[in-house]
């Protein structure tokens, strides 16, 4: 009997035991979803399409790595675009929502309302560099927003 204690003890030392990563303790900042974490997402000011408004109120800085999210509202005022293929190349993009609907795109040059809507974009700043998102054919200031990610 006692040579079957211990061997039920060896057997229970050589289990392979795991500690679970508490987000409290974790050194990189990440916890259990690591770039995808609630720690390391930020909201940004949504872009504004409505005619003769600016798209935002002040430019964009992101840090690398970091998870953003933001709004893109369309007022129908006008057929509007914007256009930003260095930006969208700089990021890696999780998911477009559009009135519920998600969509994982491989990539995005450009995105056009038609009419009034909303959609959201989530996605993951990747390379550092100065980039922007703009109206299609404006020189406005107004209607371009700078963005840096460091």
């Amino acid at each position: 009997m006692k040579r079957l204690v211990h061997v039920a003890a060896l057997l229970a030392l050589a289990l392979p035991t795991t500690a679970l990563a508490d987000d409290e303790d974790d050194d990189n900042g990440f916890g259990l979803a690591g770039l995808l974490s609630a720690k390391n997402k930020e909201d940004l000011p949504p872009v504004i399409l409505s005619a003769g408004e600016p798209l935002a109120d002040a430019p964009w800085e992101l840090k690398s790595g970091t998870y953003y999210e933001f709004e893109i509202q369309g007022d129908g005022s006008q057929e509007l675009a914007i256009v930003g293929p260095e930006f969208f190349r700089a990021i890696w993009v999780d998911e477009i929502v559009v009135e519920g609907l998600e969509i994982r795109p491989l990539g995005v040059d450009s995105i056009e309302f038609d009419e009034a809507g909303e959609m959201e974009i989530g996605f993951v700043a990747i390379k550092p560099g100065s980039y922007y998102l703009k109206v299609p054919g404006s020189t406005g200031e107004t209607q371009r927003l700078e963005i840096t990610i460091k």
